[in-house]
């Protein structure tokens, strides 16, 4: 048996443990392993222990558990309470007004945090009781929840961008750009849909009672500049510092980090049990991608020593079809492997192995990792993995898991749209980062 069959072998292996149930890192790791030391011997572990240092020597990967600490502890300091409770001050005699808070507030929320699961349940822990209150229809604000939460993982600065970045070769600083419209056309459609829905039928979302509104002026502008005007310090630490060259990723996030915790100071809310939850989910979730880089990093480099890339690279060129055609059924696998898999699995795994396609027939490098980044955000709201869905569930029990996934459907045609909409018009993408950084 020649080595690009045993490759084949190798992911079929994967895909197999992979819808078992078996924990995908270690997954990766037996089977490079074994199927390495069958098709070259021991070089296998010279090689495993050489891609491990080359990824330890990534520096960027650094800004991963900073990003991710500065939104643990913004959600310890209460940010998202407070913008929410701002908006729904500000839009209480609005038709709608509880769907246009919870996008608003996690669209701003997004850009001060690359994590999704913080996200949907504060936001659900939130709204749920408050659009159950006030008589919202339960599948139109699930839905509304979860696709809000989901933006974190597209508008920059994100985790996902960041560890996509050095997997694609694209600059980390130009993805950021790159993602920051993308981010906010979706919002955008999100924000049109609901109020265009509450609109047409008042009764999916009413006017807030008049004893939820704002008692005096006053209070809604001390509600403004206590819940968004921090938000916006925390912006340009994080983002603004990095589009505007002023930081590299790893140092703004550093900034972030070190912002979140003189906010959660100065809101009160400073304690070491919630500095000690923070770390702790940081170091969990931080494990869990790092550790997933490091395995997929091993099996690529046994994957492609093998051969296999190759020849797969070679059989999809073979197709003779246009970069369109191609770029199109790309987005397809994409979609569908987002069904069963979470984005790291895509990222370290699939990615490298359509990479040498994509160079070969010169499509432009940060179109597709923005395509890429844009489709990989459905994976949270596409069955039977969803996990903003499971996340939604545990927090608002009392919405049946069938309504939480009619409601994101809705969200996920939208988020297909978008798409479609970034494919057709690249400068959708493009635009900003020529503008910042010019072409190239």
């Amino acid at each position: 048996m020649s080595n690009e069959i045993l490759g084949l072998f190798l992911l079929g292996s994967l895909l197999v443990g992979i819808f078992v149930g078996y924990p995908i890192a270690f997954t990766l790791i037996v089977l490079s392993v074994v199927f390495g030391y069958i098709g070259f011997g021991d070089t296998v572990f010279y090689l495993m222990v050489f891609q491990t240092i080359g990824l330890m020597k990534e520096e960027t990967l650094a800004a991963v558990p900073l990003f991710i600490f500065m939104g643990h502890v913004l959600e310890q300091a209460g940010l998202m309470e407070r913008l929410f409770r701002s908006f729904q001050l500000i839009l209480a005699p609005v038709r709608g007004s509880l769907y246009l808070g919870v996008l608003l507030t996690a669209t701003l929320f997004a850009t001060a945090t690359g994590i999704i699961g913080a996200s949907v349940t504060v936001m659900g822990m939130m709204a749920a009781p408050a659009m159950m209150r006030a008589g919202y229809d339960p599948k139109l604000s699930a839905g509304t929840i979860a696709a809000g939460g989901t933006l974190g993982i597209l508008i920059p600065p994100s985790v996902m961008l960041v560890v996509m970045g050095p997997v694609v070769g694209v600059s980390i600083i130009k993805l950021f750009a790159a993602a920051i419209i993308p981010g906010l056309l979706l919002a955008g459609l999100y924000i049109g849909y609901t109020m265009l829905r509450a609109f047409l039928d008042p009764k999916l979302g009413p006017p807030l009672p008049r004893d939820q509104w704002a008692t005096s002026f006053g209070q809604i502008v001390v509600e403004f500049f206590s819940g968004i005007v921090p938000l916006a310090v925390i912006m340009f630490a994080a983002l603004g510092s990095i589009i505007f060259g002023l930081a590299t990723p790893t140092e703004a996030a550093a900034m972030g980090a070190t912002g979140s915790l003189l906010l959660m100071i100065g809101y009160g809310r400073f304690t070491l049990s919630g500095v000690y939850q923070a770390c702790l989910k940081t170091l969990e979730t931080s494990s869990l991608v790092l550790f997933l880089a490091v395995a997929s990093n091993i099996y690529g480099a046994v994957f492609t020593r093998l051969g296999t890339s190759t020849m797969i690279a070679e059989a999809m060129l073979g197709m003779d079809i246009g970069p369109t055609a191609m770029l199109i059924l790309l987005m397809g696998v994409i979609f569908l492997l987002g069904w069963p898999l979470e984005w790291p699995a895509i990222i370290f795994i699939f990615l490298p192995i359509f990479l040498p396609v994509v160079e070969a027939l010169k499509i432009d490098l940060l179109w597709f990792s923005t395509l890429v980044a844009v489709n990989l955000q459905t994976a949270f709201l596409s069955p039977p993995v969803a996990m903003a869905a499971y996340y939604l569930k545990a927090v608002a029990p009392k919405w049946e898991l069938s309504w939480i996934y009619r409601g994101m459907f809705d969200f996920m045609l939208l988020q297909m749209v978008g798409l479609v909409l970034v494919f057709l018009f690249p400068a959708i993408a493009l635009w900003l980062p020529t503008l910042l950084f010019g072409p190239g």
